[in-house]
């Protein structure tokens, strides 16, 4: 579906079907350099089961138009603009990395938006390491390299893709490959620039689910429980994905959807 929000052209995949006023919404949001596609199954399944779906292409990535927003907080607005554009009120929000942390910013600054937050692979702080942010700014291949190396544990490294004859290394450096230039550096910079997370977390009231890599290097599950343990005002569970790095949606999407799937209505 294409929309417009804020003046901008964005593409937000609903699964093919139309939202519909009444149903249940699920909103998920793509990691740094992706796009909705990251989303594929548990979108199509939630589309197929009788629920809205909204899997957005950020500004600058994927279909959408527009610049890569530069800060954390401003993804968080373009989320909820995105929810008017569409006319929902609300919706589980499901976010990846730094997606995680646009969900989070939007749940404590724009509570009426998020019934329901996941978050996967996130974790605070989400520091980037130089060579990586010196690498995606200048658009050096070896940035998508760096983040697939690091963002898959061992085992992914050496097959296990639970749709059989798909390569996880290479699907996730073709979605890299893919992105605008420029905008994998405004996205790690986001990250590594955000300073509220916990402060945050700690304003966050809708139930909150972590599904937590146990072998995520990227966000460790250090960082995600730090931030589950923040979040003093909200329900929280938590599920840690054994032999699972941080490309959760890539390496264990089975998985990911019987969590999503098993998160409470509120």
């Amino acid at each position: 579906m294409e929309c417009t929000v804020n003046g901008t052209p964005a593409y937000v995949y609903t699964g093919t079907h139309p939202v519909k006023p009444g149903r249940p919404t699920w909103l998920f949001v793509h990691g740094a350099g992706m796009d909705h596609s990251a989303w594929i199954l548990q979108s199509r399944y939630f589309a197929f089961h009788g629920c809205n779906v909204l899997a957005v292409d950020l500004p600058g990535h994927g279909r959408s138009g527009g610049e890569p927003p530069e800060t954390i907080e401003a993804l968080a607005d373009w989320l909820a603009a995105v929810l008017d554009a569409v006319g929902v009120d609300s919706a589980r929000v499901v976010g990846h990395s730094m997606g995680g942390l646009a969900a989070l910013d939007l749940a404590a600054r724009h509570p009426r938006c998020v019934d329901v937050l996941a978050m996967v692979g996130t974790g605070y702080p989400m520091p980037v390491a130089d060579p990586l942010l010196n690498a995606a700014q200048a658009d050096d291949p070896g940035a998508g390299e760096m983040i697939m190396h690091w963002g898959l544990s061992p085992q992914s490294h050496l097959g296990g893709n639970q749709a059989p004859g798909l390569w996880l290394y290479g699907q996730g450096m073709r979605l890299l490959e893919a992105s605008l230039p420029g905008a994998l550096f405004t996205d790690l910079s986001a990250c590594n620039a955000y300073q509220a997370g916990h402060a945050r977390a700690a304003e966050v009231t809708a139930p909150t689910h972590f599904v937590i890599g146990e072998q995520d290097m990227m966000t460790p599950p250090k960082a995600g429980n730090g931030l589950a343990d923040a979040m003093q005002a909200a329900p929280v569970s938590r599920t840690v994905l054994r032999g699972c790095g941080h490309m959760i949606p890539l390496e264990r999407p089975n998985e990911l959807l019987d969590e999503l799937i098993a998160l409470p209505r509120r």
